[in-house]
């Protein structure tokens, strides 16, 4: 008969077959309300059924390798037995072994006499093997052994009861969703009087681990059960607790070598299917109980014992009971787990962008976002595997055990369906390339594959493995995954961004502040110092234009912002002054014409700060237009006295209706003309005072008096800046000075 690919292979137990034999037996000897021994050749107890502790007062004493003489002694009867001679070890009990009933008197622990009936004879077994059935004589002790047998049932069954109630009771008042699974698993398996309970939820691809307890090893405890291959398709298919055994495998199985498969028999139906061991529980026997909600099982339970137990119906009913009931509960637990778990998750992500979004302008951002994908895969508990993808889809990496590894995928063919704004989260099911790949060599492959898309011209692609087996990646953990590499793609590409702005900056301005132009009658020095080397150049800019008549042009300007705007809004102001001031225009009509040119230039709200000064050497004068710059500072020769150039206009580039004026300030030889950004009295020491500009004044004044040269002195002047921050500038700063010489 055809089966459906991964369902479980199955078969039927003929009568009391070979499979069933042992537990049959085991319950038999807990339904007979007869006492039941079986012992050896030398007497030694092998097995006493629970009527028989009772019987002869061994409440929690093991009797087993006890002497049966012990409990039956020779009291002078007419049935010794008569195997062997005097110095056999069963010669003298006082009953036949030829399996005819022997009327004997039995000694209890505690040296009670009870009359009996026994019968005994020997069984085919492994060496000599008898088999012990006994009950008390007399109606009244059979009646009495009756009635306490029904009674301890009652116990038995009020335990169970109490338990099921205990357990109703305790997740009542359960706050949290670990609160809930602690204390039910307890009760479950103290009240089944079991050695351990595990516990599954339902996801979108199977049944994940979400708890255990008792005396198990929980590292034998699958951590995820496929739909439809393991025990839980028991259970679903009966649709009510199902009680089961794992069945002792046969000699040749044995030797054979490691048991990858077991027989598992349904104890109700005598059905036998076959399971990989890796799935199973660390259980002997066990009672697997679906939890049904809303048509659905959202859970399985597992309550089982490590050894051969003899499972009752009336337990498996109790079990379906309590599942009954913790339907609501466990729904309600696994909608906020999901809901912890992405919160978690959430949490997870935000402290990874800061990361990426905080590293430094040292630090190299491919190797950021791979340190960030490794954190991630740590809280995920899996392996991180980066990969370098070739032409023709030729993948390649570092695999955790078996080191360098590449595979020839379809990686448009592997994506589609999972791709989403040119990213893709790829779950790695039995059956892909990649899966069955690393599987055949022995790695982890229960995973996702992750393509973050093209970057600088590369597809950047990892992968997010757990060891096969493992629990899959489910929507929330895979949700986190795709968030996570959409902001490191996006923070890559940025960074190729904020490299080629640099570049193109860098390259705008390249020609606007490293030259000063050499006008007959002057001496000018210019400076520039960025705030950190790796920064984007920013909007400051300096010129001087040679003009005719024994004229020049000297100007100052900050455009605010950086990069290409701020860049290329400084080489288009730099270009229209030098044209306006060949045209022989003033000072504010050059700054008019500037702001009417920047309101329709700029695509963003830039504006500027400008200094623009007309120098006439033949009269002796600068007219000047200050749009929101800093004042110039004018030191007379000699450095005796400072004036200030303080006609201010308005800034450039912001409004439309504004109006700009000029000043006029007469020069004598000697005099030095300073202009500076606002990045120079802006400046901070490590307490955060300014240096301001007083500070500044009193440092042009200190560099320019006595006998210090004129060479140097915006170096000096930088340098006292510097020193004043603890060479920590905040803003970028640029100077330009200007010695009138030949005047007249």
């Amino acid at each position: 008969m055809a089966k459906a690919r991964g369902a479980l292979a199955k078969r039927h137990m003929e009568g009391l077959g070979e499979g069933s034999l042992a537990g049959t037996l085991s319950r038999l000897l807990q339904l007979t309300s007869d006492a039941v021994l079986a012992f050896d050749g030398d007497g030694r107890v092998l097995l006493a059924n629970d009527e028989a502790i009772d019987v002869l007062g061994a409440k929690g004493v093991d009797i087993a390798g006890l002497k049966v003489q012990d409990f039956f002694p020779d009291l002078g009867g007419d049935h010794a037995s008569e195997a062997g001679g005097p110095d056999e070890p069963l010669a003298g009990v006082p009953f036949s072994l030829d399996g005819s009933a022997t009327p004997v008197r039995a000694r209890s622990l505690d040296g009670e006499l009870i009359e009996m009936t026994v019968r005994c004879e020997s069984v085919q077994a492994p060496g000599k093997t008898y088999l012990l059935v006994a009950h008390p004589t007399g109606v009244d002790a059979a009646s009495v052994r009756e009635r306490d047998r029904t009674l301890e049932d009652l116990r038995r069954a009020n335990r169970r009861l109490s338990g099921a109630m205990n357990i109703v009771l305790d997740t009542l008042d359960a706050q949290d969703v670990g609160e809930l699974f602690g204390r039910t698993l307890e009760s479950l398996y103290k009240t089944m009087e079991a050695d351990g309970t595990v516990v599954y939820l339902a996801g979108n691809d199977g049944f994940h681990l979400r708890g255990a307890s008792g005396d198990i090893d929980v590292s034998r405890v699958p951590r995820f059960m496929h739909f439809g291959r393991t025990v839980e398709n028991l259970a679903t298919r009966a649709g009510e607790a199902v009680r089961l055994r794992v069945v002792a495998p046969t000699g040749d199985a044995l030797r054979a070598g490691r048991l990858t498969v077991r027989d598992v028999a349904n104890e109700d139906t005598r059905e036998v299917v076959r399971i990989p061991s890796k799935l199973l529980p660390p259980f002997t026997s066990f009672i697997a109980v679906p939890v049904w909600f809303d048509g659905s099982v959202i859970s399985i339970i597992e309550v089982g014992w490590k050894r051969q137990h003899p499972i009752a119906k009336d337990d498996a009913r109790l079990l379906d009971s309590v599942a009954h009931y913790l339907a609501v509960q466990l729904a309600g637990a696994f909608a906020t787990m999901r809901a912890q778990r992405a919160s978690r998750l959430d949490e997870t992500l935000s402290d990874l962008r800061e990361e990426v979004l905080g590293m430094g302008e040292d630090e190299d951002p491919r190797q950021v976002i791979v340190d960030v994908l490794s954190d991630a895969a740590l809280e995920l508990e899996a392996a991180f595997v980066e990969l370098e993808v070739g032409e023709d889809g030729l993948i390649a990496g570092e695999l955790p055990l078996t080191g360098s590894w590449e595979l020839s995928v379809d990686l448009d063919e592997l994506c589609d369906g999972h791709v989403s704004d040119g990213m893709a989260v790829v779950p790695l099911g039995v059956g892909t390339a990649i899966h069955d790949a690393l599987r055949d060599l022995g790695e982890p492959c229960e995973g996702v594959f992750l393509d973050g898309g093209v970057v600088a011209g590369k597809r950047r692609c990892c992968l997010m493995l757990r060891p096969d087996g493992a629990e899959p990646f489910d929507d929330v953990e895979q949700g986190f995954l795709a968030r996570l590499v959409s902001c490191a793609r996006d923070v890559a590409r940025g960074e190729q961004s904020r490299v080629e702005n640099r570049r193109i900056s860098q390259a705008l301005q390249s020609g606007m502040r490293n030259e000063l132009q050499r006008v007959d009658g002057l001496s000018a020095q210019g400076i520039y110092s960025s705030a950190t080397a790796a920064a984007f150049v920013g909007g400051d800019f300096y010129d001087l234009i040679r003009l005719p008549d024994r004229r020049a042009c000297v100007i100052m300007g900050d455009v605010s912002g950086k990069g290409v705007e701020a860049a290329s809004v400084s080489a288009a102001v730099k270009t229209a002054l030098g044209a306006y001031a060949w045209e022989g225009l003033a000072p504010a009509r050059m700054v008019r014409s500037l702001n009417d040119f920047l309101l329709g230039f700029s695509r963003v709200e830039t504006f500027a700060t400008l200094f623009v000064g007309i120098i006439d050497l033949a009269a002796a004068t600068i007219t000047y237009c200050s749009a929101g710059h800093p004042p110039a500072l004018l030191v007379h020769a000699g450095a005796d006295e400072m004036r200030l150039l303080d006609v201010q206009s308005g800034v450039v580039g912001a409004f439309a209706d504004i109006s700009y004026q000029d000043g006029v300030a007469a020069l004598s030889e000697g005099d030095v003309l300073l202009l500076y950004t606002d990045g120079t009295t802006e400046a901070r020491d490590p307490s955060g005072a300014f240096f301001g500009e007083q500070g500044l004044r009193d440092m042009v004044m200190r560099e320019s008096a006595g006998e210090k040269p004129y060479e140097g002195f915006l170096d000096r002047l930088l340098a006292c800046v510097e020193d004043f921050t603890g060479n920590k500038l905040e803003d970028d700063v640029a100077m330009v000075c200007v010695r009138f010489d030949e005047l007249g």
